[in-house]
């Protein structure tokens, strides 16, 4: 048995706080092994919105918790003085396999597969149940400079709602079983056959950045692949043969993070998903902030019977 990271010992380490910080123990098993424990009870604040009367973690947080428990066993090595944000630059692999739910407590496991240079490591990292495996991925974690955000954001462009949004917050919740604090776009812009172009307000007031320290407030790059699910979700369940249906993410082939996204940066998601004759959908979707790409995915979700 190694050593065990109760609460003090997670927080002394990693810089994630409520509602964001998703391991309550962890163990270092070996030198490259790490094992964590998750408890989720209704309390959790994302059950709220993930779904109402249908309450699952969502498949991102799982992402979260093995990028916190990579981060537990690698932050002494990438970032010895603690001066450094220690961010998931890649993520790719994933597979949601079955959901975790009030009730559930959920392990994770993480080994460390690479260290590069002391400036990356790869990490190969699952969750699971009572039920067994819920979700797999396979981690680049790498550093940053802690910056700021240097000019101020480009106003009232093309992007910004007006009266020929074609979708609204309100119109994109008769589609998606989203709510707060899991709702995370705030119109559809565009939508131009199997191409659809979403907007997410990033404010320092959103529930999430409650967990970032005080000098320094960026978006969970996890956080940033759902963002990018829920606009393709938005556009698909828009269609009339999908009408009452509900989408559940399914897989990410590939994930990167180029840029921080901070408070006050408009998001401009881009994704295209072609119809298929399957209920699965994936699809290729990037972010971008003023212009300049930030992030980039390709996924897969189901749609399925409500």
């Amino acid at each position: 048995m190694g050593q065990v990271f109760g609460t003090r010992e997670i927080k002394a380490v990693l810089p994630q706080r409520y509602p964001m910080l998703m391991l309550d123990r962890a163990e270092q098993e070996s030198e490259q092994k790490w094992i964590a424990v998750k408890n989720l009870t209704m309390n959790e604040i994302f059950f709220q919105g993930h779904f109402p009367n249908h309450p699952i973690m969502p498949g991102v947080l799982q992402v979260e918790a093995m990028k916190q428990l990579g981060e537990l066993a690698v932050r002494s090595t990438l970032d010895p003085e603690g001066k450094n944000d220690v961010y998931m630059r890649v993520v790719e692999k994933v597979k949601f396999r079955r959901p975790n739910n009030p009730g559930d407590r959920m392990k994770v496991e993480a080994e460390i597969v690479e260290i590069r240079d002391n400036s990356e490591a790869v990490v190969k990292a699952k969750t699971m149940n009572n039920g067994g495996a819920t979700c797999e991925a396979t981690i680049t974690l790498a550093v940053r400079p802690r910056k700021s955000a240097t000019k101020m954001p480009e106003l009232y462009g093309e992007f910004d709602k007006h009266a020929e949004t074609p979708l609204d917050v309100l119109k994109i919740m008769s589609l998606v079983p989203h709510r707060y604090p899991f709702l995370l776009i705030d119109n559809i812009a565009k939508v131009d056959g199997d191409h659809v172009q979403a907007v997410k307000n990033v404010s320092v007031n959103e529930e999430i950045f409650s967990h970032c320290p005080d000098d320094y407030a960026v978006m969970p790059e996890s956080l940033l692949c759902e963002i990018v699910a829920q606009s393709g979700c938005a556009l698909v369940l828009s269609r009339p043969e999908n009408v009452g249906k509900i989408g559940y993410f399914m897989s990410i082939d590939r994930a990167e993070i180029f840029e921080p996204v901070f408070p006050g940066d408009q998001l401009v998601i881009d994704i295209t998903l072609p119809p298929g004759k399957s209920k699965f959908g994936k699809g290729t979707g990037t972010i971008k902030v003023d212009g300049k790409v930030v992030f980039e995915i390709t996924l897969m979700f189901a749609i399925v019977d409500a």
